[in-house]
């Protein structure tokens, strides 16, 4: 918890030399913005948000490209329904986070399920419109070699035209998972916003340490899920970095 005015007060007026009892002088009862005293002693507190944060994210953007890979397959296959598919889904990306919350809570009440289906929804505008993009980039050569071996609509789409479009579906998801790791934060208006829920409750005790932790923790967790989807791209995509070589 942040320190109290109260707290505050008590060690101005010792400062001041008045009667009240000393009080050790740190860095928690100055509300210093860095603190090593705060990490020390509310690491546990700092743990869970930081989890919380992680597991949002993740279940978050993986519901979203669950949801964004069949959506932009139909737009696909049925290119009068690509305008609207993308429409539909930029549309919901404008409407604010705190109105979609509302709109979601008389079905999923004041839990985790609010924050992902509300952050999954956000994720679509970016993961619908990467996947059509990385598909329609298929070279028609590579589509009518494989339809010359004898491969069925579903066994090319999963064996030639998905493994080739994955650096551009790979980018829309790094884009995702950044996005997505900031709008996590707005999760604390209903409890379940990780780091989040640190700043909204420092910001209001203005506690110093745990907001600047809080946002930096945000930012390096940010930069961490992008390293690991440009380590999990070169994984998969080996040819990439051969046609690169040469």
């Amino acid at each position: 918890m942040a320190p109290s005015s109260s707290v505050l007060t008590f060690v101005h007026g010792t400062l001041a030399g008045t009667d009240a009892p000393a009080v050790a002088d740190n860095c928690l009862v100055r509300n210093d913005w860095v603190c090593g005293e705060y990490l020390r002693s509310r690491a546990p507190q700092i743990t869970d948000a930081l989890v919380q944060h992680i597991w949002i994210t993740v279940v978050s953007v993986l519901l979203g490209l669950l949801v964004a890979f069949p959506l932009a397959l139909l737009a696909r296959r049925y290119r009068r329904l690509e305008g609207f598919v993308v429409g539909a889904t930029t549309a919901i990306y404008t409407i604010p986070s705190l109105a979609l919350f509302a709109l979601l809570l008389p079905f999923t009440g004041l839990t985790a399920t609010t924050v992902i289906l509300g952050l999954a929804l956000y994720s679509l505008t970016i993961l619908v419109r990467n996947v059509i993009e990385g598909l329609k980039g298929v070279p028609e050569d590579v589509r009518e070699s494989a339809l010359g071996m004898g491969y069925g609509r579903r066994r090319m789409l999963l064996a030639v035209e998905v493994p080739l479009a994955l650096p551009t579906i790979i980018a829309g998801v790094r884009v995702a998972a950044v996005s997505t790791v900031a709008l996590t934060t707005v999760g604390a208006i209903v409890g379940y916003g990780g780091l989040g829920n640190l700043l909204l409750e420092a910001v209001d005790s203005r506690f110093k340490a745990q907001v600047l932790t809080a946002a930096v923790l945000c930012v390096a967790l940010a930069v961490a899920f992008d390293l690991v989807l440009v380590g999990v791209q070169r994984v998969l995509t080996p040819w990439a970095r051969t046609r690169r070589a040469g």
